[in-house]
């Protein structure tokens, strides 16, 4: 008989203080890109234990561009800051996400990209880093 090693990564569930700084983050991702001519399609966009962040629209004559944006919160940019924590497993899930939700949604003449907000939540200031286009859909997922 063989026996296969089998890993599992348990993380712990997000504190409150942690959550609280997520969704900051998210409100401060969301009035940078209404001052970008962005309007919110959806926020936290569901599909099982997975979720898109926001998914914002933007027209562009009779088409419209959609953004599966996630939004990464810090205090600091240490380790990378929050855009590097948007790794190959997110972005599967991420893709995943993003094509239930354009079984649904999707428009004739839609266009489709990942956005990643980086947003740096400091005692004084916030930093905000737009990756547009951040990453390419996953074609096997």
């Amino acid at each position: 008989m063989l026996l296969q090693s089998i890993k599992l990564l348990v993380l712990p569930p997000m504190s409150a203080a942690r959550q609280t700084m997520g969704l900051r983050g998210e409100r401060v991702a969301e009035k940078w890109l209404s001052v970008h001519g962005w309007e919110i399609a959806e926020r936290r966009f569901r599909n099982g234990h997975r979720d898109i962040d926001l998914v914002a629209t933007k027209r562009e004559g009779v088409s419209r561009t959609v953004a599966f944006v996630e939004v990464k919160t810090r205090t600091s940019a240490d380790f990378g800051g929050p855009v590097s924590a948007v790794n190959w497993r997110k972005q599967r899930e991420l893709t995943r996400s993003a094509k239930v939700w354009m079984s649904r949604f999707q428009k004739p003449g839609d266009t489709f990209r990942f956005d990643v907000i980086g947003v740096i939540l400091g005692a004084e200031n916030v930093r905000i880093q737009h990756v547009e286009n951040a990453f390419l859909i996953q074609s096997k997922s």
